[in-house]
């Protein structure tokens, strides 16, 4: 996958995590089915960790509370800024 591509799925994959945010933070509301916090922290695993932390913030505040995404969040940006610094060293290191 090229650099271009990688950027345009991280769009993609932040802005489903945000509207995914928004959706649950309705269903909320109205007091309907929600969506799992399964599957939006596994959003934020296959790379959608801003969407989500933007949706902890405001305007929606979603999820704000709930420390395992106070905590869960920022520890799944971390190891992903990690794994990339490592793909990124490795890859230096071929050239």
């Amino acid at each position: 996958m090229n650099i271009i591509g990688f950027l345009l799925y991280l769009v993609v994959i932040n802005a489903l995590a945000y509207y995914k945010m928004h959706e649950d933070k309705q269903r909320a509301r109205r007091k309907e089915w929600r969506i799992s916090e399964n599957t939006l922290l596994g959003i934020a695993i296959i790379g959608g960790t801003l969407g989500i932390w933007f949706g902890m913030k405001a305007p929606l505040y979603h999820k704000a509370a709930k420390s395992l995404f106070r905590v869960g969040v920022p520890l799944i940006a971390a190891a992903q800024v990690m794994l990339l610094l490592g793909l990124y060293i490795t890859c230096v290191a071929m050239v």
